[in-house]
């Protein structure tokens, strides 16, 4: 009995030592050892304790708290993933710095202004044109940045995959090597060590994916995500990358390998990565797509109905019809026409006469619907012009004459602008926008003019003024208040992802308080048990010591 003691709290201080050894140890369970009072016997008519006996040596851990745990840490890193993308955005953006796009609107409707003042001046117009290019520069830089950061996110998803079969590959190694230590029971000693690696590996497999662990009689783990199990004591299940295209992009989703099935993650980094990709970058992408074609085609719907301070002898549209006979509102055309028509302008630079003919476009649904085919041959029959549509689905206007130049007016279909006609702004998205080579080649042709070639300053004034004018398509929304909204829903956005995730990681902070509370090692307690297990130790060696002296005196006699 007094051997047995000795042991036992022999054991009991190897405990304390290894607590103390792994006090600043990461991810280290306190351990403690389980004492329990040996079995009694009967001594005569008395039953007879036996002494101390060691039951065991476990983790101090509780195991609700460690799901408590890995959930916290799953939606903290998710919402860091979304805090960083919103930063990272809010920085591509530059809102309120010299360089954001506001900057790049107001001076180029404030060089449209210029025009005014100088309609004659060449050099005004160009800078004007250059302006414009700015801004579409300015555009499409972002949207570019903006695609990077979506393609980054992408590739962090596809590496993702490598990293869960990684982690769950070293769950189900460690699930084996507990069992065939333990022996089936739980909380053995000997597999205390493998038992720390195996709930670390659990925490950055939650940093990743959200995951719901329950442990078996075996000592070994099934770990779940979403419905689908990913290990299930000494087996695993792989996962693998799917790509699908989404908005140009080639969009990896992670699916269970063998199944298909994609991989239900709720929270992690996994899901903010996805949330970040298709969500928050690509919603505003498509925010910044539909900006960049409402700034495109209102303008140029404005624009086209103008005149320059010279005309064209040659023009050819921006836009292709998928089918020539098609009718132009159901023609596979970027920007739709409407019901209406416009006028084509001739002028004879010999005679300073301009002959002004109707086109009527007919898109009102009854009869027949206009045509590119049918287009061209309105256009064709203009005395001064021809008029041909290219296999390619494209429209040509060329003049007869050399002495002849022809322009537009009046256009209430948004056939012009559709079609990329006498336009100021190529392109139909974020992306693509960019500014006519016609106007880019001879700034001269600004359509500046209502009353005709190089006649007035009407076109420029409405053009000046279109940044706050409202637009019908936008309930009444204008430019500056469509990228109001672009930025401020960002920044709004933003603001709450960082609060969510400040929560989120005090909460996290929260629990790890309590689980230090419970599993960690407090060096003063430990030294209270040390002296504790001393004390009983060295009782355990007097009493042995006075065992050994009775032992003397009974065969002295």
């Amino acid at each position: 009995m007094a051997a047995n003691t000795l042991r036992a709290n022999q054991i009991a201080l190897q405990v304390v030592g290894q607590n103390i050894a792994n006090a600043n140890t990461p991810g280290y369970i306190r351990e403690e050892v389980l004492l329990s009072p040996a079995p009694s016997q009967r001594y005569g008519g008395v039953m007879l304790g036996l002494g101390v006996e060691v039951e065991a040596v476990v983790q101090k851990i509780d195991s609700f708290l460690e799901e408590r745990l890995r959930g916290s840490l799953s939606d903290r890193c998710d919402a860091e993933t979304q805090e960083s993308n919103y930063m990272q955005l809010e920085g591509i953006i530059g809102e309120l710095s010299d360089t954001d796009l506001s900057t790049a609107m107001s001076n180029f409707f404030n060089s449209i202004s210029e025009v005014l003042n100088q309609p004659e001046n060449i050099s005004v117009r160009n800078l004007a044109v250059l302006q414009g290019y700015t801004l579409a520069t300015d555009i499409n830089r972002l949207a570019d940045r903006v695609a990077d950061m979506r393609a980054d996110c992408n590739g962090r998803v596809i590496n993702m995959a490598g990293d869960i079969n990684r982690l769950v590959e070293e769950v189900r190694t460690l699930n084996v090597q507990i069992a065939l230590v333990e022996g089936g029971q739980v909380s053995q000693s000997d597999a205390v060590g493998l038992r720390d690696k195996r709930l670390a590996a659990m925490e950055s497999l939650a940093e990743l994916i959200d995951v719901q662990v329950k442990e078996q009689a075996s000592g070994g783990v099934a770990i779940y995500s979403g419905g689908d199990f990913l290990v299930f004591e000494g087996i695993a299940r792989e996962v693998e990358v799917q790509l699908q295209s989404n908005r140009g992009l080639a969009s990896a989703g992670i699916h269970m390998a063998g199944t298909g099935a994609e991989l239900q993650t709720t929270s992690g980094q996994l899901s903010g990565l996805i949330t970040s990709r298709d969500e928050i970058l690509g919603g505003f992408l498509d925010n910044l797509d539909d900006f960049a074609a409402t700034l495109a085609f209102e303008f140029n719907k404005l624009y086209s109905r103008g005149q320059g301070l010279a005309g064209f002898q040659q023009l050819a549209s921006e836009f292709a019809v998928d089918d020539a006979a098609a009718a132009l509102n159901n023609a596979g055309l970027e920007f739709t026409p409407q019901n209406g028509s416009f006028q084509v302008m001739v002028y004879n630079q010999k005679t300073a006469m301009t002959r002004t003919t109707d086109v009527i476009v007919d898109l009102n649904g009854h009869g027949d619907e206009m045509s590119l085919a049918g287009l061209t041959a309105a256009l064709d029959a203009i005395d001064g012009i021809s008029a041909a549509a290219a296999t390619d689905g494209k429209l040509t206007i060329t003049s007869d004459s050399a002495d002849e130049r022809f322009a537009f007016s009046g256009d209430t279909s948004n056939v012009l602008a559709a079609l990329g006609l006498n336009t100021f702004f190529s392109g139909y998205d974020a992306q693509s926008i960019g500014i006519n080579e016609v106007v880019r080649s001879d700034p001269a042709t600004f359509a500046a003019s209502l009353g005709g070639i190089g006649a007035d300053t009407r076109n420029a004034v409405e053009l000046a003024a279109m940044l706050d004018r409202p637009i019908p398509s936008k309930n009444g929304a204008s430019l500056a208040v469509l990228y109001d909204r672009l930025t401020s829903e960002t920044t709004q956005s933003s603001a709450i992802a960082q609060s969510a995730a400040e929560g989120l990681r005090i909460f996290e902070q929260t629990l790890r308080g309590q689980k230090m509370a419970t599993s960690g090692v407090n060096l003063d307690e430990e030294a209270v048990r040390m002296l504790a297990y001393q004390r009983a130790y060295q009782a355990s060696a007097r009493y042995i010591a006075a065992l050994d002296e009775l032992l003397g005196v009974i065969v002295s006699l």
